[in-house]
């Protein structure tokens, strides 16, 4: 019953703001529903742009489905650029839900009461978004902490509103032959898997552990230490940050930050998170972004991380350098190489269809160039190759769009190709030049430390094992006859050669 009753709900709301002009133009049974629907309602006044009407009905639906259109902002490889523009800007602040739901959480996880699982605990949240919420508290021993709290009773809704998003792309596939090629489930069962991530803070202490050790020491980035007594599943604590959030420029330069350093400062965390780790920060647009008092990065919320094996990030850096070289066949090699295009791809037109997205981008500051507009011109090419973009690189191109767009609010000047391709050349030196035979010989020594003392067991034990086997015994014993043969044949000849050169010596004596 509540499930038809949310059906009926996002029904009036497609209503309401005219979601059915989205399939009007499908030439499938769902189109000439859709078409029908228009002729029926044709009193409606909309006079809001469809991608408008698009996200005030994602608004309108709730939490669940803002989260679902920010993440199907990131596939622009799916979306016409209009959409795709919109639904990038919703933003998940929701009002707080109330401190004593937020205390009965925290002593539900801990199961004591919050003055014993805290010193002090500020009931007015300092943050709140659809799925959890922030508070300041100290710790008995008076260390300051920012504790975030999931938002208690959404996984009733949050299951209702996946099956029901499910359904609707089943339809989608179903009933529009186009759909198939747009994969919907797909990006539905990705959105799913994301959100199950964010609602397991335990999860997200791991991410941010796992971030802090990877940049332990660095100048360039800070992560705040997990206090893991005070986790839970539903509650995760962190050291308390001070700084200025990354938009406040004027306030950052009113500190003596230097600006442009901080913009190329940014652009080299991005690329050692991807290449160096291939563990990298998913979500890093200025809201997530501080500064400390001495121009170091301070990262926070680690929801949304992104992931990356070998094979891919040397993909990323080979496409990297073929875009900053300009070498655009090598751009074009790796993505065949890699599975994105088909085999029977026309390698010279693929190459120059690239060529002509990103030649235009070349020599220019970031403030005369859009990463977006590249992107996007790259996945209509993408479209028209039938290229099938990785799912694990998705979060990839999402993040490089946010560092495009803190690059521009910090130093509209940055040059990202001539700030990145030093530290990509300096990656590929060292994945493939003595350092990186010599990293892997030293990772490899602890195998051959533990196989090297059973070599000549397992030696023996094989030729024992060959020498019981009697089709290896008949092998043998034909190996052993032609070796015969091979000698009394050498023999011969060399008799015949000797007979000759005796005969003809006589003669010519």
């Amino acid at each position: 019953m509540l499930r038809l009753l949310r059906l009926a709900k996002i029904a009036s709301v497609a209503y309401r703001f005219g979601l059915d002009e989205f399939f009007a133009p499908i030439d499938a049974p769902i189109g000439v529903v859709a078409r029908l629907s228009g002729r029926v309602f044709a009193f409606r006044k909309l006079d809001e742009p469809r991608a408008v009407r698009l996200r005030r009905a994602l608004e309108t639906l709730g939490p669940i489905f803002v989260k679902f259109g920010q993440v199907l902002s990131t596939r622009r490889d799916l979306l016409p650029p209009d959409i795709a523009d919109e639904l990038a800007k919703l933003q998940d602040q929701v009002p707080p839900f109330p401190s004593d739901q937020a205390v009965a959480e925290i002593e539900r996880a801990f199961k004591r009461r919050i003055d014993a699982v805290f010193g002090t605990f500020e009931p007015a949240p300092v943050a709140s978004a659809s799925i959890a919420q922030v508070h300041l508290a100290t710790l008995p021993d008076g260390r300051e902490v920012a504790v975030k709290v999931l938002r208690p009773g959404m996984w009733p809704a949050i299951r209702r509103d996946l099956a029901l998003m499910d359904t609707g792309a089943w339809l989608v596939e179903r009933l529009w032959g186009e759909g198939r090629r747009l994969r919907p489930r797909a990006v539905v069962a990705e959105f799913a898997r994301h959100l199950h991530e964010e609602l397991d803070l335990m999860r997200e202490a791991a991410s941010a552990s796992q971030l802090r050790r990877n940049f332990a020491d660095s100048p360039l980035l800070f992560v705040p230490e997990v206090y893991w007594d005070w986790c839970a599943t539903n509650v995760m604590t962190m050291e308390r940050i001070h700084g200025t959030p990354i938009g406040r420029v004027d306030a950052l330069r009113g500190q003596g930050i230097d600006i442009p350093r901080l913009a190329r400062n940014g652009v080299e965390i991005f690329f050692t998170q991807v290449l160096r780790d291939g563990f990298f920060h998913a979500d890093m647009h200025p809201g997530n972004i501080f500064v400390s008092p001495e121009g170091r990065y301070i990262a926070v919320d680690f929801g949304i991380m992104g992931a990356l094996g070998d094979a891919d990030k040397r993909f990323v850096a080979d496409v990297f350098l073929g875009f900053f070289q300009r070498d655009y066949r090598r751009v074009a090699q790796a993505l065949l190489d890699s599975g994105w295009a088909p085999e029977t791809t026309h390698r010279a037109g693929f190459e120059g269809a690239i060529r002509a997205v990103c030649e235009p981008f070349f020599d220019r500051p970031l403030a005369e160039i859009s990463f977006g507009r590249a992107l996007l011109r790259l996945f209509e090419t993408s479209r028209r190759y039938q290229l099938v973009l990785q799912p694990q690189l998705v979060m990839l191109q999402k993040t490089l769009l946010n560092i495009e767009g803190l690059g521009r609010q910090l130093d509209p000047q940055l040059n990202l190709w001539e700030t990145a391709k030093p530290f990509l050349e300096r990656w590929m030196d060292e994945q493939m030049g003595f350092g990186a035979l010599r990293r892997g010989l030293e990772a490899e020594a602890p195998q051959w430390a533990h196989l090297a003392p059973q070599l000549p067991r397992l030696v023996h034990a094989a030729l024992a094992a060959r020498a019981e086997d009697p089709t290896a015994r008949a092998l043998a014993r034909l190996a052993d006859e032609e070796r015969r043969t091979r000698r009394w044949l050498a023999a011969g000849v060399a008799l015949l050669a000797a007979l000759l050169f005796v005969e003809a010596w006589r003669w010519l004596g």
